[in-house]
């Protein structure tokens, strides 16, 4: 179905764009773009009316997969040994597969939500929390099961809080929730692995690429399709009143918040400087203020539409069109792209291929969303959920292991290689 492939390419593209940002801001940016992306193609008016706090707490689960630190996995990925090869390869699967659970969670969880049966944010916020502390402690303090020394062990944290989280859907039967937390989780986690195998591929075809982007849009990607999926082929209540506190809140994180925490972490001065003496640049300070006044008129720009919108959307509650959703998914995706665009100074030295190819996505999936408004997205065939994801899942390890096996036979060391285990010690 054509629509979960816009979601994904959705996704994907903003995932690769998060390559620039990095850490839970970036990925929440990039997760908040994947959410939008879903709440525009489902044409329903009353998630239209929630679209703020919505899209503001699926940023917020995607972003937290972003204290994960990742890069020793995937230099165990460039090794020449099944073992580690494998190893890393079903690492980053655990590890993607966190991004989406907690991501597409509480996408779900604030779907399902409803006057009627309220989510305990709260609570559930409190469980995570807990969750996180308790398996965190027992893996890595009590058990040393480390997975990627030196490096922070944060990923048992997201394992806990993933934990807390399912648990609590299940328990207060939020089925649909549940569905599309699993299915996130196992497109993404596929996708991060699948995008290793890429990468190494790449690198040793020798085509000059950035295959590091390739990797992140392969998360993206299948994390989007997986997240479509679970929302478009479940049964979800139709919601009342929207808060408009919660809207407010929403918009407060999306408007000012996120982009602000993205600019300040992206464009502070010694990164600034670092950067132009990466470039070359002989006019420090020049590059400098210019750096900042693009990024910050950017800012200025995006806040001023977004606050007219909120005041058309939300205040005045205008009735929500298609193109409404169309043209605030734009928006949002284009903003993070032209900050990419600065930070690669695309105005200096043109940049390289991928921040065109950013574009050429926008463009392709804004023609294709627009061009599916005239059918509703319901009914995607639904599948008999519990036995399929149990195959689904088991057939993805079988493939990252088979994935594993071609990469140990079609190169010698490669750069970045790291070693979990090492033989003959």
């Amino acid at each position: 179905m054509l629509k979960l492939l816009w979601v994904a390419m959705a996704l994907g593209t903003a995932w690769a764009v998060r390559g620039q940002f990095g850490h839970e801001h970036g990925a929440a940016w990039a997760g908040g773009i994947g959410v939008l992306a879903v709440l525009v193609l489902s044409q329903r008016q009353d998630w239209y009316r929630r679209l703020p706090a919505i899209v503001a707490l699926g940023a917020i689960g995607w972003g937290v997969g972003g204290m994960m630190s990742y890069g020793m996995v995937v230099g165990y990925g460039r090794s020449q040994d099944l073992l580690n090869v494998s190893y890393g390869l079903l690492s980053l699967f655990l590890i993607g597969g966190l991004y989406g659970f907690i991501g597409g969670g509480l996408t779900g969880l604030s779907l399902a939500s409803t006057p009627e049966k309220k989510v305990d944010w709260a609570s559930l916020v409190t469980q995570m929390v807990a969750g996180a502390y308790l398996i965190w402690g027992i893996l890595i303090y009590q058990l040393e099961w480390l997975m990627t020394p030196p490096r922070s062990e944060l990923w048992a944290a997201c394992l806990g809080a993933a934990l807390a989280l399912g648990w609590y859907a299940y328990r207060h039967q939020y089925g649909s929730s549940l569905k599309v937390a699993l299915l996130s989780g196992l497109g993404a986690g596929f996708g991060f692995a699948f995008g290793n195998f890429l990468q190494v591929l790449g690198n040793t075809s020798g085509i000059d690429f950035n295959w590091w982007n390739v990797m992140e849009y392969s998360l993206g990607f299948f994390g989007g399709l997986g997240m479509a999926y679970g929302v478009f082929s479940a049964s979800w209540p139709e919601k009342g009143i929207p808060d408009l506190m919660a809207n407010r809140l929403g918009w407060f994180f999306l408007i000012f918040l996120l982009p602000f925490t993205n600019i300040v972490e992206a464009f502070g001065y010694e990164k600034l400087l670092s950067r132009a003496e990466n470039l070359g640049v002989e006019d420090l300070q020049a590059f400098v203020r210019l750096e900042y006044g693009l990024s910050g008129g950017s800012l200025i720009l995006l806040g001023v539409f977004l606050a007219w919108y909120y005041r058309k959307k939300i205040i005045n509650q205008e009735r929500w069109r298609n193109q409404d959703g169309l043209l605030l998914w734009f928006v949002y995706l284009a903003w993070y792209i032209l900050l990419s665009n600065v930070m690669g100074a695309l105005w200096l030295q043109g940049g390289g291929l991928k921040e065109y190819l950013y574009w050429a996505n926008l463009l392709i999936i804004a023609a294709g969303i627009g061009m599916g408004f005239s059918k509703p997205v319901w009914p995607v065939n639904p599948i008999s959920f519990r036995q399929r994801y149990v195959q689904l899942g088991v057939s993805a390890i079988l493939l990252i292991v088979i994935l594993s096996l071609i990469l140990v036979n079609i190169h010698d060391a490669l750069p970045g290689a790291q070693a979990r285990f090492i033989f003959g010690e």
